[in-house]
């Protein structure tokens, strides 16, 4: 496979992927601000903007973190290079360039996928219609990945495609977790008030993971069970367990069919002994904000050595 294609096999679905991400976050922050007063509710869609790295660029432009505005921006706006409708985009113009490369289904998918974000937000994102926009983004992403799942064959582009899709999952659920626990209580007195077990709640429902979450813990709210289990267990396939154990797999399946390993495969290696070789006590000893700031250099520099192996070329 050429480098180019590789490329854009890649981060095509990590695209889809991000754009999916952001739209659970910023359906989590609505709920949450619809049950806070309005400046619990600035303080949300701020922390949202902190998550997603958009804060030093939203605030060149506005003066306050009203939702609506905090919405639009992330979702559509000129002023955002990192917007969802620019992820679409990318992922659609990484699809036309790899054609060749993947099957008529998923092209399809990603296509329609753009077509209708662009008719969603061709005009600014109100109340009124941002669930319809949120569910349309994670209906595009579902829509392309099930393409993906059930039409592909199991070969190089499907592993290049699976490891764009988890290493970008990994990434997005140890940010989150990292802002909720190092960023936005006011003070360690807060802990175990309905502030900090809403906000936990908010994590879990940005990340699909309240549910699952409450059948296996009975319903108990607290930094390390949840952190356990958005690190730690394997069950949960937006776990930093379970997106490296599909990492690894990719990573194993290329090295297969290019009958050697690289460095990425040495960085693999490298990162799946510090997360597994961890309790959660072993994490919270350590410092979970550390311990997660770590796995994020890593997993940067993980993406970096498989774009290295694989001569990525844009």
């Amino acid at each position: 496979m050429l480098g180019r294609v590789a490329h854009g096999i890649f981060w095509m679905y990590r695209y889809l992927e991000r754009a999916e991400n952001t739209a659970r976050l910023l359906a989590a922050g609505q709920r949450m601000a619809l049950t806070r007063g309005k400046d619990m509710a600035s303080q949300e869609w701020k922390s949202i903007l902190t998550t997603l790295g958009h804060r030093q660029a939203y605030e060149e432009h506005y003066d306050d973190y009203d939702g609506a505005h905090v919405c639009d921006f992330v979702l559509r706006s000129k002023h955002n290079q990192e917007s969802v409708f620019s992820m679409v985009e990318g992922a659609r113009t990484n699809a036309r360039a790899c054609r060749s490369a993947i099957t008529g289904e998923v092209w399809e998918a990603v296509n329609e996928g753009w077509m209708t974000m662009r008719d969603l937000l061709a005009r600014p994102v109100h109340n009124s219609n941002l669930n319809m926009a949120l569910g349309a983004i994670r209906r595009g992403s579902t829509l392309a990945r099930g393409a993906s799942h059930g039409s592909m064959l199991r070969n190089e582009t499907y592993a290049f495609s699976r490891l764009g899709t988890f290493l970008e999952r990994a990434d997005n659920t140890a940010r989150i977790l990292d802002v909720k626990y190092y960023l936005l209580l006011p003070s360690l007195s807060y802990v175990g008030t309905p502030l900090d077990t809403g906000q936990w709640d908010n994590v879990l429902r940005s990340l699909s993971a309240e549910r699952a979450y409450r059948w296996l813990n009975a319903g108990r709210m607290d930094a390390r069970s949840i952190a356990d289990f958005l690190i730690l267990d394997g069950r949960f396939p937006r776990s930093l367990v379970f997106c490296y154990s599909a990492t690894r797999n990719n990573l194993a399946e290329l090295a297969k069919i290019h009958g050697q390993e690289g460095t990425s495969h040495s960085a693999m290696r490298e990162a799946d002994m510090r997360l597994t070789g961890n309790s959660v006590e072993d994490i919270f000893d350590q410092g979970l904000h550390q311990f997660l700031l770590e796995f994020i250099a890593a997993n940067q520099a993980l993406a970096g050595a498989i774009a290295e192996d694989y001569r990525f070329v844009s």
